[in-house]
């Protein structure tokens, strides 16, 4: 080889080492790899959809740098580990609902569904501009993990049952499926609550270990087949008025992450939750129809007196709540309940007056 071409040979060898080691590392060192683990089995329509959703969401508002994997209920952890997982560091993430962790604190209930409380559009009212979010992030950081609603399945059911529902005597004794602050108010009217998953719920009912139960709504309740066993189907879900969805992140990843992509982890979850509200609430309508016009579903109104006595027992849930031991369960009550107070008071006017008028007979 003459001397020139050797130090052309040698040259460009070198460059393409260079580049090749210039190139891998600022790749590798500008990547974090995020495991999101989720209380729901992969793709169920509603809360797994909207879980892959929110692992895209915030891959693509890092920019790449936040890479977020997820894992569906089992995978990694089961459904309801993925609080525990989170909060010692298993994973960096969960997507799943605040009614499943009642028994860590009541006080978590009351941030994603309350029985005869908020709507979901109250509800992250309630968070952003109620003073909720601050009390949510210390609740939250007594188990290492910064929360974030990112969803709502709007208004629930009150869900499939075999046999007609004529009065408050009828749900004595009825082997039910609810979670959260609306099991309490069913146990109060001397129903056998149980909770479980919604795969659990429709093995239960088909085997009849459970009589009745709720889940979500139209949309996911049509994809797990519980009209298959039960034909009635009854509204409305004064047990879950809403019921949010939550994100929880590992609080030392999160604090550790730069601001930029501390600001894509919350951006990702407040711009997701319009996002999921109104797709359940469109499909849900969808769904509903199909339900009654092809699998012969039976919609039917709770009789008043039954809605009343739930009432009543919802008050006496909040009333025990209102004199809990720990001092910010009694803080985040007070909070929802002055919330839901001065909130109730003007839908009056606007968003229940406007729905009034809809229902009205006139040429449109």
């Amino acid at each position: 080889m003459k001397r020139r071409d050797f130090f052309k040979a040698s040259g460009a060898a070198a460059a393409g080492v260079a580049a090749a080691g210039f190139a891998t590392p600022a790749i590798a060192q500008g990547v974090q790899q995020w495991k999101m683990v989720t209380a729901w089995p992969k793709n169920l329509p509603g809360p797994g959809v909207a879980a892959q959703m929110l692992a895209d969401r915030i891959t693509a508002l890092s920019g790449g740098k936040l890479e977020v994997t997820l894992y569906a209920a089992g995978e990694l952890v089961p459904g309801r580990g993925v609080f525990d997982a989170v909060s010692e560091g298993t994973a960096e993430l969960y997507h799943a609902v605040p009614a499943y962790w009642g028994s860590k604190s009541k006080g978590i209930l009351l941030f994603g569904s309350q029985p005869f409380g908020l709507r979901a559009d109250e509800q992250v009212g309630w968070l952003t501009h109620g003073g909720g979010q601050a009390l949510y992030d210390e609740m939250y950081g007594r188990f290492n993990l910064k929360p974030f609603l990112c969803g709502n399945s709007g208004p629930q059911w009150a869900g499939w049952f075999r046999d007609e529902i004529k009065s408050v005597e009828d749900l004595k004794g009825l082997r039910f499926r609810t979670t959260g602050l609306a099991s309490e108010m069913c146990a109060k009217l001397g129903m056998a609550v149980q909770a479980m998953g919604g795969r659990d719920m429709f093995q239960a009912m088909q085997s009849g270990a459970l009589d009745a139960g709720e889940f979500i709504g139209p949309w996911t309740d049509s994809a797990l087949g519980f009209y298959q066993i039960a034909q009635n189907y009854y509204w409305p879900g004064v047990g879950e008025p809403s019921s949010a969805e939550e994100c929880a992140v590992n609080k030392e990843a999160f604090d550790a992450l730069e601001p930029s992509l501390q600001q894509a982890v919350e951006a990702a979850c407040k711009s997701l939750y319009n996002d999921v509200w109104t797709e359940y609430t469109t499909k849900h309508a969808l769904a509903l129809e199909q339900l009654v016009a092809e699998k012969g579903v039976q919609v039917k109104m709770l009789p008043e007196d039954v809605i009343v006595a739930m009432g009543n027992a919802a008050g006496e849930v909040m009333t025990e709540l209102r004199e809990d031991s720990d001092a910010l369960v009694k803080q985040i009550v007070e909070s929802f309940l002055a919330y839901r107070a001065s909130i109730s008071s003007y839908m009056v006017y606007a968003d229940n007056g406007q729905m009034n008028a809809r229902a009205l007979d006139y040429k449109y």
